[in-house]
């Protein structure tokens, strides 16, 4: 499967709305669908040093797949930007991560983050997807609607699975 996106300021949010989707068709695991539009974003929206997925175990946030540098492995719902993302249900566009008293730093290179909540239809938390750049102010309006949408899609290619997919094996 190829994606024939712009590598400049060409292409748009729909257009990787829309890869995503492709991407995920008929596919219902987690960890692949994770992967696949790790790939896509960090490799299409300039300017980011980290993309990935965060699960929730039931517990706390752990590590899924991403692109980028090493991270954090586990994230208490009650700690930094990614945790509040979750605890809240409410997407968190930070303009400076280091304003937030509790932000935990995986990359000291990361100066701005986004991050959208993953909630299925039933209100069952999946995890979050977390954007990060090491430019300050890096996220727009535009940016937050076009991931959210592309969020949607990998939440949508996991509820079409009636098995609940999301739910982590304990």
């Amino acid at each position: 499967m190829s994606f024939e996106l712009s590598t400049d300021a060409e292409w748009t949010y729909d257009e990787l709305e829309s890869a995503a989707t492709t991407l995920v068709a008929g596919e219902h695991d987690r960890i692949a669908n994770a992967a696949n539009i790790s790939s896509l974003i960090y490799h299409s929206v300039p300017r980011l040093n980290w993309v990935g997925f965060y699960l929730f175990d039931g517990t706390e946030l752990v590590v899924g797949p991403f692109q980028g540098k090493p991270a954090c492995v586990r994230i208490p719902l009650d700690r930094g930007v990614c945790g509040a993302a979750a605890r809240t249900r409410r997407t968190q566009r930070v303009a400076d991560v280091h304003a937030v008293s509790d932000h935990i730093a995986c990359d000291a290179e990361s100066r701005s983050e986004l991050v959208v909540p993953l909630v299925a239809d039933d209100g069952t938390l999946i995890g979050v997807f977390d954007v990060d750049s090491p430019d300050a102010d890096r996220f727009s309006d535009d940016d937050q609607q076009g991931l959210e949408a592309v969020a949607a899609v990998y939440v949508r290619s996991l509820q079409a699975d009636r098995r609940k997919p999301w739910t982590a094996a304990r």
